[in-house]
């Protein structure tokens, strides 16, 4: 097989075939674990390595000889619109495992599918129909068509948009249904994001660089940019394989409709309980709400009694059970009631139980991250935070002001 090795297809060669490796790697972690979070990132992995394809093997020559030529005419190595959803649909099944593909979803893949049958038929009537060059007369891929590389940078844009708006909207979400919010609020996917907007900006930034130092040679200045990206896209291979952290609240919602999220429980077995959680936090009483002094009543009793902060998985739909109502009760009173979301909620009794320990010495037979796990809390982060929250200082200050 022809392949010319030179400074330029070697370096690209191996960020290629690792991608393609990692690909695999993560189809085999998400088969081993039945996530379509990994199969997602694997496909994700293999469209950006896929990608950087037609560089790689322009300098190895495939573009200066037949039938390595036609091959990398016809066939459609750069899926511009196929990156933004999957990235997209990627977000959603990490942050939720609810999450499954429908004939609604498929719509996003629309323009995918109508680019692909586009070089289909191009194939079709070149080297079937006519059998001769027509579409590709002019001798340049259409890969590279002006209006293709521009629609796809737009649509990568609009998709690394709609994820950030499910992101935050997911962050606002699990503060009021869940105790340990910091750790599902998943610093892997705020660091992904971060690597796909360096990928969307990238070619803007090297637009950039082209007007104001220009150069005899653009062919070998934007391998430059396949560079740059083919690193990104390992790293996000490497930290994305690594990435073990899966959540296991289950919710819909709608990005652009500001209604209410449906939280799903897992109570049945046939179909799945709905009940509406407003993730907009209200700081203004309720009036109507005519049995809240009723169930705050309830929810501290609950708490006090059975030591539930301690839990450090501890959810609204845990309180809203062993209570025998529903998360959005729950979650109601907590916000006007108490004026505050869940996730405060509970490390406030958690804060509570840990000053309680300091009073009693528990500190001079245990470590201060020994107290946190035994409080409930899951990191030494989320307690020193929590902490200064509540209190307004450290816990080493706060020790040192009881002496």
């Amino acid at each position: 097989m022809l392949f010319n090795f030179n400074f330029y297809s070697s370096l690209l060669l191996i960020t290629f075939s690792q991608g393609l490796i990692y690909s695999v790697l993560l189809s085999k972690k998400g088969f081993q674990s039945s996530t379509n979070s990994n199969y997602l990132l694997s496909f994700f992995v293999l469209l950006c390595s896929l990608y950087v394809a037609p560089w790689m093997l322009g300098f190895a020559g495939w573009y200066d000889q037949q039938p390595y030529r036609d091959f990398m005419f016809y066939v459609p190595f750069q899926q511009l619109f196929l990156i933004g959803p999957t990235m997209f649909f990627y977000v959603q099944s990490l942050l939720n495992p609810a999450f499954r593909l429908n004939k609604k979803q498929f719509l996003h893949f629309l323009p995918a599918i109508l680019y692909n049958l586009y070089n289909l038929w191009i194939f079709v009537y070149d080297k079937i129909i006519l059998n001769d060059y027509y579409y590709y007369s002019d001798g340049a891929d259409k890969d590279f068509d002006q209006w293709y590389q521009i629609s796809g940078q737009i649509f990568l844009a609009f998709y690394f948009i709609l994820s950030l708006l499910f992101y935050n909207r997911y962050r606002k979400l699990v503060v009021q249904i869940t105790s340990n919010a910091d750790a599902v609020l998943f610093k892997w996917i705020r660091t992904y994001l971060i690597a796909f907007l360096a990928m969307v900006i990238l070619p803007v930034v090297f637009d950039f660089i082209k007007m104001y130092i220009p150069s005899n040679n653009e062919y070998e200045n934007s391998w430059w940019f396949y560079l740059v990206y083919s690193v990104i896209l390992y790293y996000i291979a490497i930290t994305g394989y690594s990435n073990s952290v899966t959540t296991k609240i289950g919710f819909e919602m709608s990005i652009i409709d500001k209604k209410p999220i449906l939280l799903l429980q897992k109570n049945t077995e046939s179909t799945v309980e709905q009940n509406i959680i407003d993730i907009e936090y209200q700081a203004i009483k309720d009036d109507s709400f005519a049995d809240l002094e009723f169930w705050k009543t309830k929810i501290e009793t609950l708490i006090n009694h059975q030591k539930s902060y301690e839990n450090p998985e501890l959810t609204l739909t845990d309180i809203a059970t062993q209570l025998k109502t529903n998360p959005a009760m729950v979650s109601k009173t907590i916000n006007q009631g108490f004026g505050m979301n869940f996730n405060d909620f509970i490390n406030n009794y958690r804060i509570e139980a840990v000053k309680a320990k300091f009073r009693d010495n528990e500190h001079k037979k245990s470590t201060l991250l020994g107290i946190a796990f035994d409080c409930g809390f899951n990191s030494k982060a989320t307690f020193n935070r929590a902490f200064k929250k509540n209190t307004g200082t450290t816990p080493k200050d706060y020790l040192q002001a009881l002496k």
